[in-house]
């Protein structure tokens, strides 16, 4: 081979070459979410969409590829004077994202840069006019003017802010121990309220309680006050009915209240007693039931006695216990005054 047929071959292959590499770099791929901004000799020409794009070798320049999908940028912290002239810290996290390619190219050099500046520019403005009490319980009021100011402002850069927050105020270390001593006392103070209104309860409970067990003990004793008294009512008129129905006379009742006063002279609390006049009765009774025995009333007249009664051996008992009875009466009655 002649050395003008390898020029030749060694030319034709170089431009094969060249017409590859230019054909390669005229065929532009663009993934999704993804805009790339082309000049035309220095100008803006188009932007390229997503997928395969031919572009003029030489001629059509990518200027910039610009990411479409939302983006999150963490600011570092800030310091910043509030009000009351106290230096806080404050850390912000920033959700935006380009809408359109060609303003975020040509309107601002850096737009992630100014966004910055003005965010800080911003929360000084906001926390400037507020206490730190307040700064520290408004994050959402700051949020939202906050995102509110951004986007007015980026949009004419072709970005959308769609979520501004403060991840953190961090206020001085002597602020802090005294927050922290404010809200322990606010802690010590409301559980000595919740004890002292759990003592409140308790105690109207146990006097509510109380209240209700004196009612009810009340109750119960009025309840059994009336069946004690309905019983004893039901006793009494027993007895008046048996009585009724076997047809006692005035010598077996003398007899019976003799029987009983022995019992009325031993009580406990009895101290003097006294022999009541219807004795005398209860003996003129007896003595004129069996005619023969002296009575405590020799005037009272005497009732006539069948003789059949004086011989009744049983009715002669009935009278000498009767006698024994009036004699431990009188020795009670003497014993009982010599106390006296």
């Amino acid at each position: 081979m002649s050395s003008g047929q390898l020029f030749l071959t060694v030319l034709i292959v170089a431009a094969a070459l060249i017409v590859v590499i230019t054909l390669m770099k005229s065929v532009r791929q663009v993934p999704q979410q993804r805009n790339d901004v082309t000049e035309r000799l220095g100008k803006y020409h188009r932007t390229l969409q997503p997928g395969l794009n031919i572009l003029v070798p030489i001629i059509d320049k990518v200027r910039t590829k610009v990411d479409l999908r939302e983006q999150v940028v963490s600011f570092p912290p800030q310091p910043v004077i509030t009000s009351d002239n106290l230096v806080v810290s404050i850390d912000t996290v920033l959700y935006f994202k380009v809408i359109d390619a060609v303003k975020a190219t040509y309107e601002i050099a850096n737009f992630l840069q100014a966004i910055e500046q003005l965010t800080v520019t911003t929360l000084r403005n906001i926390i400037g006019s507020m206490d730190l009490e307040r700064a520290l319980t408004s994050r959402e009021q700051v949020n939202s003017h906050l995102s509110a100011v951004l986007d007015e402002t980026t949009g004419r850069w072709g970005v959308k802010v769609t979520r501004v927050e403060i991840k953190a105020i961090e206020p001085p270390a002597s602020i802090r121990d005294s927050m922290e001593k404010q809200m322990r006392a606010e802690r010590d103070r409301r559980a000595a309220i919740l004890t002292a209104e759990g003592h409140k309860q308790a105690a109207i409970l146990t006097a509510e309680g109380e209240r209700q067990s004196q009612v009810l003990r009340a109750d119960g004793d009025r309840q059994a006050r009336i069946l004690t008294a309905e019983g004893q009512a039901k006793a009494i008129q027993t007895v008046v009915d048996a009585i009724h129905a076997a047809d006692m006379d005035s010598t077996v009742m003398a007899y019976q209240y003799l029987q009983a006063l022995p019992q009325i002279a031993n009580g406990q609390a009895s101290k003097i007693w006294i022999i009541p006049a219807e004795l005398g009765k209860a003996l003129d009774g007896i003595g004129n039931a069996f005619g023969n025995l002296p009575t405590a009333n020799p005037d009272a007249p005497r009732k006539p006695v069948k003789p059949a009664e004086k011989r009744d051996d049983v009715v002669l008992e009935v009278v000498k216990q009767a006698e024994e009875e009036i004699k431990k009466i009188e020795a009670e009655a003497a014993k009982v005054a010599k106390e006296k």
